[in-house]
């Protein structure tokens, strides 16, 4: 705007000043927006591998503070692992169990051709979730 067209009434300069900060506040505020919207949360995330070294720092400092603990009172040690097993692999009895056997197809041993025998075999349970049911997945892998 020229500096000839403003008027000499400083009322209507006072309000002439007033709405042009208000417009300005307005556009600062639209820049903010669009700022957030492109740089914002989404942007600041983390893939999970790079979330999982921060907390391997905190792992690393609780398991030392762990160690000092068990080389000053060797009788905490005790309990503390006691509590880490507790229900570990504990699923309840009364719950349906799917056994899933994942066997090789071929039966004979490829270099003497004899009859292979199971040595062991590993075995693992899973809690899995049918709508309105409960299920536990048992998957065996004969060696």
């Amino acid at each position: 705007m020229p500096s000839d067209s403003l008027p000499d009434d400083p009322e209507i300069l006072k309000a002439m000043l007033l709405a042009e900060r208000c417009e300005s506040e307005r556009l600062c505020q639209i820049i903010k927006e669009l700022q957030r919207h492109r740089f914002g949360r989404r942007a600041e995330t983390q893939r999970e591998e790079q979330m999982l070294l921060g907390l391997e720092d905190v792992e690393q400092v609780a398991a030392c503070g762990e160690a000092e603990q068990d080389a000053r009172a060797p009788e905490g040690r005790v309990t503390r692992a006691r509590n880490r097993r507790i229900n570990r692999g504990a699923l309840p009895a009364h719950l349906p169990r799917i056994e899933v056997v994942v066997d090789i197809d071929a039966k004979t041993c490829p270099c003497c051709k004899g009859k292979l025998h199971r040595i062991g075999e590993d075995k693992s349970e899973r809690l899995d979730l049918v709508p309105a049911q409960f299920r536990i997945l048992v998957t065996r892998r004969p060696k």
